[in-house]
């Protein structure tokens, strides 16, 4: 099977993006991570289709680079939504579907996309942490010294702990200070530290929210560069008008061909 592709990055989380608004392409599990493979395949943490869908300008389908198809991905979404502008699908206000559920995205003038997350009406502690879901599943925990926390052997650890060991969840370290969050995240389906998680970054923002109530805006550093998450907290837990905020960005386009084994 020849495919062609394109590769885009969102502060250093990096993708693989097939056309498929004709519907022909079918990827098996093996073909997937076989692509995604830092070594013997194009190498990204993850790939997505983008799908017509009645009703909607696109529908993205997400895989982690594990083959698997996966809960919703911020900064694929932020990425796939700059895609379907270079393909030609120009919006004021982009509609597109996830597995999720709805998002509405916009492309800002110095090239930034704005994706709206989920709302989120629960976040659990759990022992020093926090578990909520931005769409996928995450585990905060602050720490000291961002730069110093061991995110490969710590996020590992609670990510196949007796507790998520069975569905998984991705484990972000975050580091506060004032109205800016350092994070650091092991994302599931990756097995490693990314440069950056975007609804990890989402989920720390709002686990470290200053305002009772009302509009906040969280600035994030991550290994990949800068984010910004955006929403309104109505009372303990509510928070709804979730805006993930940062640059898209095209990095190069290839043919590739995979065989049925998933080898090209």
């Amino acid at each position: 099977m020849n495919l062609h592709f394109y590769k885009y990055q969102g502060t250093g989380n990096d993708f693989v993006i097939i056309d498929n608004r004709d519907g022909k392409v079918a990827l098996t599990e093996e073909q997937v991570n076989h692509i995604c493979h830092r070594r013997f395949g194009i190498g990204a943490d993850g790939l997505m289709l983008l799908n017509s869908k009645p009703g909607y300008d696109f529908e993205m389908k997400y895989y982690n680079a594990d083959g698997r198809e996966s809960t919703m991905c911020g900064n694929g979404g932020r990425c796939l939504v700059k895609f379907a502008y270079h393909r030609g699908i120009h919006r004021n206000l982009f509609k597109f579907i996830a597995v999720d559920g709805e998002h509405e995205a916009t492309i800002q003038d110095n090239g930034w996309v704005n994706l709206k997350m989920t709302d989120v009406n629960k976040i659990e502690q759990y022992y020093d942490a926090f578990i909520l879901n931005t769409g996928s599943p995450h585990y905060v925990v602050a720490v000291d010294d961002i730069k110093e926390t061991p995110v490969f052997e710590e996020g590992k650890k609670i990510r196949y702990s007796e507790k998520f060991g069975k569905q998984g969840i991705n484990v972000n370290f975050v580091e506060p200070k004032d109205w800016q969050i350092s994070v650091r995240t092991y994302e599931r389906g990756v097995e490693d530290e990314t440069y950056s998680c975007g609804t990890g970054v989402t989920a720390s923002a709002l686990v470290f929210a200053h305002n009772d109530n009302g509009f906040n805006r969280v600035e994030v550093e991550t290994l990949g560069g800068h984010l910004a998450v955006e929403f309104n907290k109505n009372g303990d837990n509510h928070f709804d008008n979730i805006w993930l905020c940062g640059p898209a960005d095209f990095v190069f386009e290839g043919e590739l061909t995979v065989d049925e084994a998933g080898k090209d």
